[in-house]
């Protein structure tokens, strides 16, 4: 029997990289998935990767109606949630002198505000003994230079995960952070250019970067009963670059 054996995983941003990693790994588990994704062709092909039947929603969570039916799908076709990873999230670089509102509202829309609306939409069909993570960001632990706006919308989850353990330990519901570092993933390849890879490189201990599959199965850790006395916390996963 499977991990996850029973279990309905919803999975935001699901549709490349670690998170789509994830769901695989979830789905293998046993979990009904679902997942989200802004681009039909994405969450396509996500979709048939992942295979068990698992479920697409075309979604923006920087988007509450989407939010909205993105929950109603899941009533309908899961009835209920386990587990819900908020993976949905931007990075762009933009210095200090150089940082526009478009940038902040586009960062903080989707990295804060919209994983505290997706957090707060999937309260009334969760279940009670449920996991909650969000995925983080070493970027809020170290200072890379231009992505402080960045850093600063990741760095919010640690105090809502502190708050929301308080407010749902009634129901037993954990809520924890998963901080990765560098992942090499296609989101990666578009605010990276070879020499900034290759600077993050340097400062991981065994000199390169981590696989999406790493990071699927600490998120497996966090979903599964195998975390069960883990809550509030943020777990980092990346190879000691911040500890170096």
């Amino acid at each position: 029997m499977g991990k996850l054996e029973g279990k309905v995983a919803v999975i935001t941003g699901a549709t490349s990289g670690m998170a789509l990693a994830g769901a695989r790994l979830f789905a293998d588990e046993g979990a009904r998935v679902v997942i989200t994704g802004r681009r039909k062709d994405a969450l396509d092909r996500a979709l048939e990767m992942i295979g068990h039947d698992a479920i697409g929603v075309q979604a923006d969570s920087a988007d509450l109606g989407d939010l909205d039916r993105l929950f109603a799908t899941v009533e309908r076709e899961a009835g209920s949630i386990d587990v819900l990873w908020a993976s949905a999230g931007i990075g762009e670089q933009s210095r200090l002198g150089e940082i526009t509102e478009e940038h902040f509202d586009a960062i903080f829309g989707l990295n804060a505000r919209g994983t505290v609306f997706t957090v707060q939409k999937a309260l009334p069909l969760f279940n009670d003994g449920g996991s909650i993570f969000m995925t983080g960001s070493n970027a809020s632990l170290k200072g890379y230079a231009g992505f402080g706006v960045y850093a600063a919308s990741k760095a919010v989850q640690l105090a809502l995960a502190r708050t929301w353990v308080s407010e749902l330990r009634d129901r037993n519901i954990r809520v924890n952070v998963l901080t990765p570092g560098q992942v090499d993933s296609p989101v990666l390849e578009q605010v990276m250019d070879a020499e900034m890879k290759a600077a993050f490189e340097s400062v991981i201990p065994r000199r390169w970067m981590g696989r999406p599959e790493e990071i699927a199965s600490v998120a497996l850790f966090l979903a599964s009963d195998d975390s069960s006395y883990v809550n509030g916390l943020e777990l980092v996963a990346d190879g000691g670059a911040t500890v170096i």
